[in-house]
């Protein structure tokens, strides 16, 4: 291929992380003639080589870990595990390299041309790519569908380029175990990395400047997990900020300011966990006419379409929640709507997921959300305490929580914190898609004994039939 002649897309794909990939391989089995620009030499995005699936390798040794400690009490003892980090990293490695693998696989299989580089818009009908081998790239399109994704927030006062000031990215690379380790930012990420760092033996403490952790949550459901890490982690400060971050030869020095405030301290490493930001400000959008908002978000409509007719948007740049699950079901509404298919944005919820230890997932009504929306609604809450499947698992402390209408009954939120929810919570969003009421949910017979049917059994309370609790009339 000439390096500055021009190809042709039916639709062209800028990025190929979840969305990206889903909406080409969509793209490409309606028929279409389909080009992937990505950036990065494998396919996946964050998602794939730096965030989620590494991440729950990761967390799936904490849990190994975890559980080898916690079940000397119920009378099985280990000797203290052997940490080698290279076999760790290789390991998990091999899981992305996996997914890669398969990704590459299905291009081919769809005859879907890849290309790699930084793709820029230069018109509203082409993109020009920077490839990796110094070549540029011009391709013209019908339609294009903008997958560019985020990227971590960076804090401009801090030493960003002292390498023991970590991001997500850095933190996954598993590079070493520091001694002390400050996590900002009390978030579903900091979170999940304060779980593996402190099972791989690093001392850790969380700041963070609202007064919970994983703010947006319904305190309940959030509670079991802070009672947990509050008696593993070295301090959990609330309500406190970061106020300056300096470079010593011992480490990095950080001075506090808020309500409990601490001194400062020196950590060996400091993961700074305080969100994304969309990268619509970093694909030349202005030269194609596409609306970016000030924070580099792309607005779009039902159908995914931006301010430009032919030019779709889809995953993080569009929004939060900055979820692949998101993503990639947005992307099949683009490709489909490119494609002639009648299609739109039309899910009821999108489903959020904490892979800490214990798990908290939530979707639909939050607590919080149908008390400031003067929603008129019902509660049940679920103890696990009572569930045999969990006293079996030796966790007791989670719990089920669902949220009806209620004149109605309908099912409108649902939060589950212990070991599984986020498997768990997959029957709640169907329920609520299918218009479900308590009554549907109670009067379906769930296995027992299981961790699912404790969604029964809080959909009894609601109703007034449970029989695994007594509650006083």
């Amino acid at each position: 291929m000439d390096a500055n002649s021009v190809i042709h897309a039916e639709v062209l794909v800028l990025g190929g992380g979840p969305g990206g990939y889903t909406a080409a391989f969509r793209a490409a089995d309606l028929g279409k003639k389909v080009v992937l620009v990505e950036r990065y030499p494998v396919l996946g995005g964050v998602c794939l080589n730096v965030g989620c699936i590494p991440s729950k390798a990761l967390l799936h040794v904490a849990q190994v870990i975890h559980e080898a400690e916690a079940f000397a009490e119920h009378g099985v003892s280990f000797s203290r595990p052997v940490i080698d980090l290279d076999k760790i990293r290789s390991w998990k490695q091999s899981v992305t390299q996996t997914l890669n693998q398969g990704l590459a696989k299905l291009v081919k299989q769809r005859h879907i041309t890849l290309i790699q580089g930084v793709g820029k818009f230069a018109t509203a009908n082409e993109v020009v790519v920077e490839k990796a081998d110094g070549g540029q790239q011009t391709i013209s399109f019908d339609h294009a569908i903008i997958a560019a994704g985020s990227h971590p927030s960076k804090i401009p006062l801090f030493p960003n380029e002292d390498e023991r000031l970590w991001d997500s990215t850095d933190a996954l690379a598993l590079k070493s175990i520091p001694k002390k380790l400050l996590i900002v930012g009390g978030g579903i990420i900091g979170l999940e990395m304060a779980t593996v760092y402190h099972a791989l033996g690093a001392g850790v403490s969380v700041v963070e400047l609202m007064d919970q952790i994983i703010p947006g949550c319904d305190k309940d459901l959030v509670t079991p997990l802070q009672r947990r890490i509050k008696k593993q982690y070295e301090n959990i400060w609330l309500q406190t900020r970061v106020q300056a971050i300096e470079p010593t030869d011992e480490g990095l020095k950080v001075s506090f300011e808020g309500k409990n405030a601490p001194n400062s301290e020196v950590f060996d490493a400091v993961l700074v966990a305080v969100g994304r930001r969309p990268n619509g400000k970093q694909i030349a959008a202005e030269k194609a006419g596409v609306a970016v908002d000030e924070q580099g978000f792309i607005p779009v409509d039902s159908q995914q379409r931006t301010n430009v007719h032919h030019i779709f948007a889809i995953g993080d740049i569009v929004g939060n929640p900055m979820l692949a699950h998101k993503a990639s079901y947005e992307a099949k509404i683009a490709a489909e709507v490119i494609s002639g298919v009648k299609a739109g944005f039309d899910a009821l919820t999108i489903p959020s997921v904490a892979y800490t230890d214990p798990e908290i997932a939530w979707m639909g009504l939050t607590e919080n959300q149908a008390q400031q929306q003067g929603v008129e609604y019902e509660k049940a809450v679920f103890p696990w305490a009572a569930s045999g499947r969990s006293l079996a698992l030796g966790r007791n402390e989670g719990l089920t929580k669902i949220i009806c209408d209620k004149e109605s009954g309908r099912l409108l939120g649902a939060g589950i914190v212990g070991p599984g929810a986020g498997e768990l919570i997959a029957e709640a969003v169907l329920a609520l898609e299918m218009g479900a009421d308590a009554e549907d949910i109670s009067l379906t017979i769930h296995a027992h004994p299981t961790l699912s049917e404790t969604f029964a059994f809080a959909a009894e309370m609601m109703e007034g039939t449970i029989t695994d609790l007594y509650i006083k009339k």
